[in-house]
């Protein structure tokens, strides 16, 4: 199987596949080397680790398709691209959909919210029509070159207009033709458990630490029916808390030895980035 057909196939079995999400080509390669299955490309964590902003639609399609370029490059796992609202209206997630598609998304996401969109666990969010959310849907649909790749569709309502407006709304996006549903932002154990009972495609439940939605294990997830669980910004979190670490016991000691505990050494380093293939390929042309 290609990796679209690898993802679709991981999303059906329902068995709660943990997707973490990657930044950049680094944290891709770190996910894809502890072993995961899948990597989310995050709207969220590219635009905290690019620019230094909050999730509040600083990023735009140029960012996100050069990382997924980078990304799909750097990796062979499946890739879920975040294209938050699609940048516009239904044409520009027509061209969304084909400028990703052709980085290398295996799965490209699509939410309801206006724009500029904001992190689905912050507070004043808004989300367009129902009828405007449908087209977006059909139009990324009908943009895909390829039919396998996938369209994650997350609906916003939830926290907007209720827990039974997002299920309608899941619902329609299922009829549009998308092939994963995604209801984000939850509150209530009871509401995770009843989305796949009500909802019969493949869902992702998202896992946003410190956020809204109550934390339960992949394995529970997987029992109750979910076939994605995604952790956006596990890496990017964590990854703060190492710089943080590292650079304030350089600050205090005004040195940093190859402790472990602190930072990869140096080996690990050129390990993850592939420097003995490239050797390998510099003794065969030289």
């Amino acid at each position: 199987m290609n990796t679209k057909q690898q993802l679709r196939a991981l999303a059906q079995a329902r068995r709660g596949v943990i997707v973490p999400g990657a930044f950049n080509a680094l944290s891709a390669r770190v996910v894809e080397d502890l072993g995961f299955e899948a990597i989310y490309i995050t709207g969220a964590g590219v635009t905290n680790m690019w620019f230094g902003l909050p999730d509040q639609g600083f990023v735009g399609l140029a960012e996100m398709a050069d990382h997924t370029a980078r990304i799909r490059d750097a990796v062979r796992v499946p890739l879920i691209v975040d294209a938050d609202t699609g940048f516009g209206n239904a044409l520009n997630v027509r061209h969304a959909v084909r400028t990703l598609e052709r980085a290398g998304a295996d799965c490209i996401q699509l939410e309801d919210q206006i724009a500029p969109k904001r992190c689905g666990h912050f507070e004043g969010k808004a989300v367009i029509s129902t009828e405007e959310a449908v087209s977006k849907i059909k139009a990324a649909v009908d943009a895909r070159q390829d039919p396998d790749l996938l369209i994650l569709a997350r609906t916003d309502a939830c926290a907007v207009l209720g827990f039974e407006a997002a299920i309608e709304r899941a619902q329609k996006f299922a009829e549009a033709g998308a092939d994963i549903l995604f209801v984000e932002a939850v509150t209530s154990a009871e509401q995770i458990r009843a989305l796949p009972q009500r909802l019969d495609r493949p869902q992702l439940m998202n896992m946003v630490i410190g956020g809204k939605t109550p934390v339960f294990g992949a394995e529970d997830l997987g029992g109750m029916g979910y076939g994605l669980v995604l952790y956006a910004n596990a890496a990017l979190q964590g990854a703060m808390v190492g710089m943080q670490k590292a650079l304030t016991v350089l600050r205090d000691a005004r040195r940093l030895e190859e402790d472990p505990a602190l930072v990869a050494p140096f080996a690990e380093r050129q390990r993850l980035v592939g420097k003995p293939e490239w050797d390998a390929l510099e003794r065969r042309y030289t």
